[in-house]
């Protein structure tokens, strides 16, 4: 199907839409003909970034609120066409520490979001994120959507707890929703202020100053890494197949690359940096789940969807970006 058809003209809302996959996915709406309406309330080190839009900033509508404000979910979806919901807590390590923040913003930020729905807009269509950290740790591999869930993490919990509540309006109040399990993602747009948020990024920054990468273990822990424009490509394809709603989709590549092999990948393309192994920090032993790597063959065959981006040509783009940039992120 023809997304530039799809979302030409329509009405659309991201929640989280100044962080990094939320701003790629405006940037490719407004590009698609789309009214987009961005909703972030700018948590510090949570990945909000206004110059991650500087491109689209004329063309969209940008409000600082919070998920979980009622009143302002209440006025936001209305008229909207499709609700791209990507506003959560995302650090891992952050989710043990402070629990209930993690709970009120991915759980009670989500039912804030479909209850504004089914008072003020029961015809707009939910396109959820959620990660492949919801398996927990993998028992076959790859991971097919039928793989037990077994979350190592309380980010994961919520996630999976927040997967649920869209199915469940999806049934019951036929709000249409679907779900996405978001294998590692990286590229352009990603904040690099700390480690916190993905390794794969943190990994570009250390390259990029002529650093040690860390990498934990033997680097031995296999990963599907996704670079972004391919999952934008995925989430606007999902949202435009009406077989899609009321179902749980994993994007990835499918493809799986260790940590090691990463890291070296990355010092030879950037042409700086060196690699040294570590010991997992105690933290982040407690919620690693071990090898991952998607079974991509339901999106694939529901949407058409595949990734496009070789690794070598996501690196070498993440860098550019970054060198480019440098002052906006570091």
């Amino acid at each position: 199907m023809e997304e530039r058809k799809v979302f030409d003209n329509k009405d659309v809302l991201v929640t989280g839409g100044l962080g990094f996959i939320g701003s790629n996915l405006c940037i490719e709406l407004v590009r698609l003909g789309a009214r987009v309406t961005i909703i972030d309330n700018m948590l510090p080190r949570q990945g909000g970034n206004l110059f991650n839009i500087r491109d689209i900033a004329d063309r969209v509508t940008v409000n600082v609120s919070d998920v979980r404000n009622q009143l302002s979910m209440n006025h936001l979806v209305k008229g909207k066409d499709y609700i791209f919901h990507l506003a959560g807590q995302v650090n891992h390590v952050d989710s043990m520490k402070n629990p209930l923040q993690d709970l009120e913003i991915n759980c009670t930020g989500t039912l804030v979001l479909l209850e504004a729905l089914r008072h003020n807009n029961r015809d707009a269509r939910v396109i959820f994120a959620g990660t492949r950290g919801e398996y927990g740790s993998s028992v076959r591999l790859p991971v097919d959507e039928d793989h037990p869930t077994n979350p190592k993490g309380i980010y994961a919990v919520t996630n999976l707890t927040a997967e649920k509540m869209v199915l469940v309006y999806d049934d019951v109040y036929k709000i249409r929703g679907v779900c996405l399990r978001i294998t590692n993602t990286y590229g352009p747009r990603h904040q690099m202020a700390h480690d916190e948020y993905g390794v794969f990024n943190w990994f570009i920054r250390k390259a990029l100053d002529d650093e040690e990468i860390p990498v934990f273990g033997d680097g031995r822990i296999l990963r599907d890494f996704l670079y972004v424009e391919d999952l934008v490509d995925s989430i606007l394809k999902v949202a435009a197949a009406e077989e899609a709603y009321g179902k749980v989709f994993n994007v990835g590549t499918g493809v799986p690359v260790s940590f090691f092999e990463l890291a070296e990948k990355i010092v030879a393309i950037a042409g700086t940096g060196r690699t040294r192994f570590t010991e997992f920090t105690q933290e982040r032993k407690e919620v690693e789940p071990g090898d991952y790597y998607a079974d991509i063959t339901r999106i694939t065959g529901t949407t058409g969807w595949q990734p496009a981006t070789s690794l070598d040509e996501g690196i070498s783009r993440t860098i550019d970006f970054y060198r480019k940039h440098r002052m906006e992120y570091w």
